[in-house]
């Protein structure tokens, strides 16, 4: 259990059969979403709260940052929120992006999500195969020479590993701050609830929590992570991961959460 004086606030661990999760996202729109799936497969129920809002850096502010889009022949995104405000930035600043333009993507999934806009055939896209940073810059690693690429990223939220990676590479590269993430306030969400696992997707996600339950301690709850670099941070704060994603047996959240759940009704 949490601490005497944070408990009233804080969501808590139980002790018993998994039976109730925390999906640190919004809800998902559609009813067939996997999630959905995933919960009626285990009998679960599955809460979603986002713990961070994304605030759009406007086209005006973006072109203080002196970046020239059409110039970069490689474009670096590790989330749909980035693919979002790229392509919103270029609208609002009447940019045509070339061609020949390719991507690099951390993962399928997000890779997949530029058919909102672009023809994905036509154009070049690429993503790590594993869905990590690893095999993402073993897919750039290719392609680096005579590449210019332009990563897309939070103003106040950048994968430090990516940005030493391209730096130690010597790539050509520029950072674009497109938009920037702040902590959602969630404690009158969480107040007296009870949680037996909850899964973190962002670094701003796993500091979003803190934020609002700064004397926060595990103490049996079950925590996921989706990418290294939430895992990291989750640890850093003190958590212990137990549900890693992607890995290549799992390479979603859903996919890592349905193997938790069925290994654990196996004890």
């Amino acid at each position: 259990m949490v601490n005497n004086d944070v408990k009233k606030s804080a969501p808590q661990s139980k002790k018993g059969p998994i039976e109730k999760v925390l999906i640190t996202q919004p809800r998902p729109q559609s009813e067939k979403s996997p999630f959905f799936d995933l919960e009626r497969k285990h009998n679960i129920k599955l809460d979603f709260e986002a713990l961070i809002t994304i605030m759009p850096i406007s086209g005006k502010d973006f072109r203080m940052q002196k970046v020239n889009i059409p110039s970069f022949t490689g474009v670096i995104f590790t989330s749909r929120h980035a693919i979002d405000h790229f392509f919103r930035i270029c609208e609002e600043s009447k940019v045509s992006v070339s061609q020949d333009t390719k991507y690099f993507c951390v993962t399928e999934a997000v890779a997949l999500y530029l058919q909102k806009f672009i023809l994905y055939r036509k154009r070049k896209v690429f993503y790590g195969a594993e869905g990590t940073n690893k095999s993402m810059f073993d897919v750039i690693n290719k392609h680096k020479e005579n590449m210019n690429f332009l990563y897309v990223c939070s103003e106040n939220q950048q994968d430090s590993e990516i940005v030493n990676w391209l730096k130690d590479h010597n790539c050509s590269y520029r950072l674009a701050f497109m938009y920037r993430t702040q902590s959602t306030e969630i404690k009158q969400a969480f107040e007296n609830k009870n949680y037996d696992i909850v899964c973190f997707f962002t670094p701003s996600g796993v500091k979003s929590w803190f934020d609002n339950f700064p004397k926060f301690k595990q103490n049996g709850l079950i925590v996921g992570t989706f990418g290294t670099n939430t895992k990291a941070a989750a640890e850093k704060a003190g958590l212990k991961a137990e549900i890693v994603a992607p890995l290549p047996k799992t390479p979603s959240m859903i996919t890592a959460l349905d193997q938790f759940l069925t290994n654990t009704k196996k004890k």
